[in-house]
């Protein structure tokens, strides 16, 4: 079998605050130890499982931040941005599961760690067709388009249980609860560790049963942005259209589209900042 695994950062055990997921602050490496230990016991889970080949995507901020020494030498790294897919480069037809670690709640999200929508600083919220959706949503419809299921999602209880309602199939496993946006309760990482490898080996197990998450076709995709500039700059995009003053729309053919135009708006928005 062949597992994808797209890993951020936010949802890791401990992790409560930005400050310490942003390279150069002063607990940033201690974190990005932790995020790699627990990609770890995913994989080590997936293994036990009989996973034969696994590719980790580094899915935060600046896509560098996994320590490849210290990653299971079964396991390849994908890393580095700007990628045509993002959070999801190297997802294709090969793979039999898709793992989402350290993933938190949509931009909005109520009692839920350091929400947001691929950029905090850009997204207020978006849509695919009648669905809200975070970044677990947008990832998961990219990997339905290739007709692979999402198996696994670690983080806080809030965005693991968001992420349920849109795949109720997919194993879900809270390493903290939230108190507030920047306060939780955590496991402790060993014990965090512990629960995901179980949860990681007992997703793949039932892996070949699961269906993936797949949006009815064309997609509307709507985005609310922060700023009316960021709007401006995204309907320059052939077929972006503008609904309000501070959201856009665009009619995709399929998920990959919608999710590449994603990318491609967000990469305009940000240039902004």
């Amino acid at each position: 079998m062949k597992v994808f695994i797209s890993a951020d950062m936010e949802g890791t055990a401990g992790i409560t605050d930005a400050e310490q997921t942003r390279e150069g602050r002063p607990d940033y490496n201690r974190f990005r130890r932790l995020m790699t230990e627990e990609v770890n016991a995913a994989i080590l889970g997936a293994l036990e499982s009989g996973a034969k080949e696994i590719v980790v995507n580094d899915s935060h901020a600046t896509m560098r931040n996994l320590l490849i020494e210290e990653l299971h030498p079964q396991a390849q790294l994908v890393s580095g941005s700007p990628k045509p897919y993002s959070m999801m480069q190297g997802i294709d037809a090969s793979f039999d599961a898709v793992f989402f670690t350290g993933y938190h709640a949509a931009a909005g999200t109520q009692d839920a760690v350091l929400d947001h929508t691929y950029s905090g600083a850009c997204v207020r919220q978006v849509k695919l067709g009648n669905l809200v959706v975070g970044e677990a949503g947008l990832n998961a419809a990219l990997a339905g388009h290739f007709k692979v299921p999402v198996a696994l999602v670690t983080g806080d209880g809030t965005a693991v249980q968001q992420v349920k309602r849109l795949i109720p199939h997919v194993e879900a496993v809270a390493v903290k609860e939230a108190i507030g946006r920047v306060a939780a309760r955590s496991y402790q990482p060993v014990e965090a560790r512990r629960r995901i490898k179980e949860g990681a080996a007992k997703a793949l197990k039932r892996a070949r049963d699961l269906k993936p998450f797949v949006v009815a076709r064309p997609i509307n995709l709507e985005i609310d942005w922060m700023y009316t500039s960021m709007a401006d700059r995204c309907t320059l995009i052939p077929g972006v259209t503008r609904l309000n003053a501070r959201a856009t729309a665009f009619k995709a053919k399929d998920a990959e589209q919608a999710f590449t135009v994603t990318v491609a708006c967000l990469t305009m928005a940000r240039s902004l900042i």
